[in-house]
């Protein structure tokens, strides 16, 4: 029998663990094909996810979990439990239950027809503000614009992978990682599918506007050099307007004398290149920054415990860390 491993990253999520392992339970009893395994990491939990996941893991041998030494951030978290699977495909889900296990088997019966990637696209996103609705389409909107690689829209990490994109995702070593684009950027036969999001099933959000603005950035940066093609047009268009304004101030000065007293107006602009100035320095500086932190070389994160039926020691990592 093939292997499906369900990949659960979990930071904090100690309430709604019981009702996620209920699910899951039902969602082995009827998946008869396959064997399951959920494959929990620890992000760094200050609660009692730990414990509670070894709870389960001693009562059902599908569980198996690892735990990271700190909090990683989701991102890393993902790639740590993609690097651990050995199995024929792979679903990545939330812990809070916004994303439906429910969903998983029609996601299993798309792979068997064929599909490499079946990707779980949002109809309807319950339980959150407009505000934040707005935001992420605005983010979506400007993303496939600026990027030649096609981004889905809607669509989270909740997803089934086929073994080959389990692997291609392996090969990705950046340490400012945005997952949602590794997934669009290796390709492979992607297929859709249409769900309404619930709100969550309890706790609370980890995710504050200031994370998602985070995330954001690194998404527009690692996927594109938009930003600095539009400092270098926007640096064009300020030089040609100016070298047009000074000729109109040269001409003025020749045929009525000494030119009249402009210091607002002389500030302004002055505020206004220096801002653009600022601007295109900050923009510089985020990919310099980055340039700066994948140079490092360090280790995408560090495991304090590993538990797992079938132990797999990934080509990545350093089997001291385990």
């Amino acid at each position: 029998m093939k292997t499906i491993t369900v990949l659960i990253p979990a930071y904090n999520e100690a309430p709604v663990l019981p009702k996620l392992f209920d699910r899951l339970e039902t969602l082995g009893k009827t998946i008869k094909k396959y064997n399951l395994e959920f494959l929990f990491v620890n992000d760094g939990s200050r609660d009692d996810t730990l414990a509670i996941i070894k709870q389960y893991a001693q009562k059902d041998e599908r569980v198996s979990y690892i735990n990271l030494t700190r909090n990683f951030g989701k991102e890393i978290a993902m790639i740590a439990g993609i690097d651990h699977v050995d199995s024929d495909a792979l679903v990545i889900i939330d812990a809070d239950l916004q994303d439906p296990p429910e969903l998983i088997p029609d996601m299993i019966k798309l792979w068997e027809e064929g599909y490499d990637d079946v990707f779980a696209r949002r109809s309807s996103r319950l339980g959150e503000s407009w505000f934040k609705k707005f935001t992420s389409q605005s983010f979506y909107k400007v993303l496939q614009r600026s990027t030649t690689i096609p981004i889905q829209r809607d669509t989270g990490d909740f997803r089934l992978l086929d073994r080959r994109c389990i692997d291609a995702l392996k090969r990705i070593r950046e340490s400012e990682r945005y997952t949602k684009g590794f997934f669009s950027w290796i390709g492979f036969n992607k297929k859709e599918i249409n769900y309404i999001r619930d709100p969550r099933a309890a706790g609370e959000t980890k995710w504050n506007y200031f994370k998602l603005f985070n995330l954001a950035i690194d998404g527009i940066v690692s996927f594109t050099t938009a930003p600095l093609r539009i400092s270098t047009i926007l640096g064009i268009a300020i030089s040609f307007f100016a070298f047009f304004y000074i000729l109109i101030v040269i001409a003025r000065t020749l045929f009525y004398g000494v030119d009249l007293a402009g210091y607002p107006s002389m500030m302004a602009v002055i505020l206004f290149l220096g801002g653009v100035q600022l601007l295109s320095l900050g923009i510089i500086g985020e990919y310099i920054g980055r340039i700066f932190n994948e140079t490092k070389q360090r280790p995408l994160y560090l495991i304090e415990e590993y538990h797992a039926t079938s132990p797999v020691i990934p080509e990545f990592q350093d089997k001291t860390t385990r």
